[in-house]
């Protein structure tokens, strides 16, 4: 038993996988018995880790089997297919960041996160789970947008971060013209995004898609997906 969580019986072990392949197969992806055991040893370390800095608040192996790693694989529909660049912004303990790199193995997964202690967790996971395809930078997103990463990502994730108008100053310009950007929000964003649709704009967005997401026991959620229309810097040149 990992110290502050939660042994699984098997059959809730059982019950997760399940859960895992079912989100996983709305992408069209099945889950190998390697991936799965992948996504187990990350929350073993995600847990182990967070007893000694603050990584989650979910403390309960059961719940982060949902509210972690579930949560993180209803991003998987709306990732394009081949191979793709990500970039997760504020990653904090690797989610969704990690488990996409597991789900994902085409593709090749960034983790942005300017905390030293977080980002050395991230090293430490990423080198634990084997995962080739995940680089950790530990920067800020802004100063990452003002590299030459900027508008090179295909998809730039984040969740819990902060709200529609802030998300869209850092995330947007990481996002390549034709990319998009996913944002994991509560109930707030419906008075969040109106106020952040200017910012949006005048960063390159376009289309605002939302996708409810559906999860046992876990509290009403959305993916705000923003399509990148143009590029950031246009507006410096018009």
């Amino acid at each position: 038993m990992i110290p502050g969580g939660s042994s699984d019986s098997p059959r809730a072990h059982q019950q997760h996988d399940e859960l895992w392949q079912t989100l996983a197969k709305a992408a069209h992806i099945v889950l190998s018995p390697e991936q799965l055991a992948s996504l187990h040893r990350y929350l073993d370390l995600l847990l182990e880790a967070n007893v000694s800095m603050n990584l989650t608040r979910i403390v309960d192996r059961s719940a982060a089997e949902v509210q972690h790693i579930g949560d993180a694989l209803t991003l998987l529909p709306f990732l394009p297919a081949g191979q793709i660049k990500i970039a997760d912004v504020g990653s904090g303990g690797g989610v969704p960041g990690i488990p996409l790199a597991i789900a994902r193995s085409d593709a090749t997964v960034c983790l942005i996160e300017s905390t030293q202690k977080k980002a050395r967790f991230l090293q430490h996971a990423a080198g634990e789970l084997k995962l080739s395809n995940v680089e950790v930078l530990s920067e800020r997103a802004e100063a990452v947008a003002r590299s030459d990463r900027r508008e090179t990502f295909n998809v730039v994730t984040a969740r819990a971060v902060a709200v529609m108008d802030q998300l869209a100053q850092w995330c947007l310009p990481l996002v390549r013209p034709g990319g998009k950007l996913l944002a994991m929000k509560g109930q707030r964003f419906q008075e969040e995004l109106p106020q952040a649709r200017k910012t949006i704009v005048s960063f390159g967005g376009g289309k605002v898609t939302i996708h409810d997401v559906q999860l046992p026991g876990v509290d009403y959620h959305v993916i705000v997906e923003i399509a990148k229309a143009r590029s950031a810097d246009q507006r410096n040149r018009n």
